[in-house]
């Protein structure tokens, strides 16, 4: 079972946008909201509140929790706070993304947590978000919640409110 910390360390790596934003490659589609969502009815124009934004996150998280079930059952039997780490990276890049760490994925599979966290830094992800790709390295190859992540409170949430003012 992910940690009570999952929700809170995706929201702190997402960060929060109110207002849907273009893709940076195609400059419109996909249109992104909130914590990192995108998909139908998301849209220029789209503005989501906090609390909506929050809730997608979680209900989101939840199904990706689901399709790592189906896909790598195996997933369940390692720690919490490596269970944290795939339900982070595949909330980033997507269940697909996650399960196309082959390498990765297999040393995670056998306990080998250094080759596990080499084969995450050693992607392309890795260079597309190093901050969060080094904190999640280090929590599989510790089984810790990373050094550097938030704090134990809502802090995502009230960092975000005292940034929108």
């Amino acid at each position: 079972m992910t940690t009570r910390f999952v929700d809170m360390d995706i929201r702190q790596d997402e960060g929060f946008r109110p207002n849907a934003y273009p893709d940076p490659l195609s400059g419109g589609d996909p249109w992104t909201i909130g914590y990192g969502s995108t998909g139908p009815g998301i849209v220029q124009g789209t503005v989501w509140s906090l609390a909506q934004a929050a809730a997608d996150q979680q209900k989101r998280r939840q199904a990706i929790e689901g399709q790592l079930d189906q896909a790598i059952a195996w997933w369940r039997q390692m720690c919490d706070e490596r269970q944290d780490v795939l339900c982070n990276m595949a909330y980033n890049m997507g269940v697909a993304g996650l399960l196309a760490f082959h390498h990765a994925l297999n040393a995670m599979q056998s306990g080998d947590w250094e080759l596990a966290a080499a084969g995450m830094l050693a992607s392309h992800w890795a260079t597309q978000v190093p901050n969060r790709a080094k904190r999640l390295a280090n929590q599989m190859l510790t089984g810790q919640r990373a050094a550097g992540s938030p704090p134990p409170a809502d802090f995502a949430q009230d960092a975000t409110k005292a940034a929108l003012g």
